[in-house]
């Protein structure tokens, strides 16, 4: 078979030049076109933990970084990152510091444990997820605020923060790192998002009637107001039927926790409340 050499030459030397003409539009297409990527993206981004938990309300780290060097974000907005990171980040964007945040932690608001405060309407053996558990009568509790216990929020924490106790979800405070996860998983909306330094919580979510209240659950509150009476700051109020304590004001006196006839208003298990003779509390301090 006979083969014309300079044909050959020929269609190489095209496809050389045309390779090079496309390599130089490219070249020029990539100047023209090329979107300039802030420096200070990358430096923010190595300086976030990198939990990508979405706490901070964006979709990751980097997500964060770009909204705080657009202006669209705090440099404290991370819940995971301590003070020194945020001053950090603030540095890089030449801000003044920006610590002092107020770190937050979750909280599950219910003391409404299976078959020993909660009365229970019926024994459950579905799919082990709480929302699938609600499609059969709101779920297994005669209260309908209370905790399903089938550890959907367990499931969605990236952090092993959370853990089941009889039919009860209850967080590790030292683990939290306020991401949210589990709030906007559980389907009973009972998960808050509280000060980390607070130590004194309602631990209830109910807005049933205070008979009602008694005929579901021994542990709820029955909005009898004996707390807000007690509470010489103003911190408490109970708008309907649920005590709710406003952080800003609550100085921990501990006044509620002692006179709540359900127990329900409890004290961080790591502080202790001291009283005098008069039975008076006098101090709030962490355990020895």
């Amino acid at each position: 078979m006979n083969i014309d050499f300079m044909s050959i030459v020929y269609a190489v030397g095209t496809l050389a030049i045309l390779g090079l003409i496309f390599g130089i539009i490219l070249g020029i297409a990539s100047k023209a076109f090329a979107v300039e990527t802030d420096e200070r993206i990358g430096e923010i981004q190595d300086t976030l933990p990198g939990a990508n938990c979405g706490g901070c309300g964006f979709a990751g780290c980097n997500a964060l970084a770009t909204a705080i060097v657009e202006g669209k974000a705090k440099p404290n907005s991370c819940p995971v990152s301590s003070n020194e990171t945020a001053d950090r980040i603030a540095e890089i964007m030449g801000m003044a510091p920006a610590s002092g945040a107020v770190r937050y932690g979750a909280r599950v608001v219910c003391s409404g444990k299976s078959n020993i405060a909660a009365r229970m309407k019926y024994e459950y053996d579905g799919v082990t997820d709480c929302v699938s558990a609600m499609r059969f009568g709101n779920g297994t509790k005669y209260c309908e605020y209370g905790c399903i216990g089938l550890g959907t929020c367990v499931k969605v924490c990236k952090f092993g923060a959370i853990k089941i106790d009889d039919g009860v979800a209850v967080v590790d405070k030292e683990k939290c790192v306020a991401c949210g996860m589990c709030r906007d998983a559980c389907p009973k909306k009972i998960i808050e998002m509280v000060p980390y330094d607070s130590s004194i919580f309602v631990m209830c979510h109910s807005h049933d009637k205070g008979a009602a209240m008694k005929e579901k659950c021994t542990a709820g509150c029955i909005g009898c107001r004996m707390c807000t009476k007690v509470c010489e700051s103003g911190a408490i109020t109970v708008t309907d039927n649920l005590a709710k304590i406003d952080y800003s004001k609550c100085t921990e006196c501990g006044k509620c926790v002692e006179k709540c006839p359900k127990k329900i208003i409890k004290i961080d298990k790591n502080k202790a409340i001291f009283f005098d003779k008069e039975n008076e509390p006098v101090s709030v301090t962490p355990k020895q």
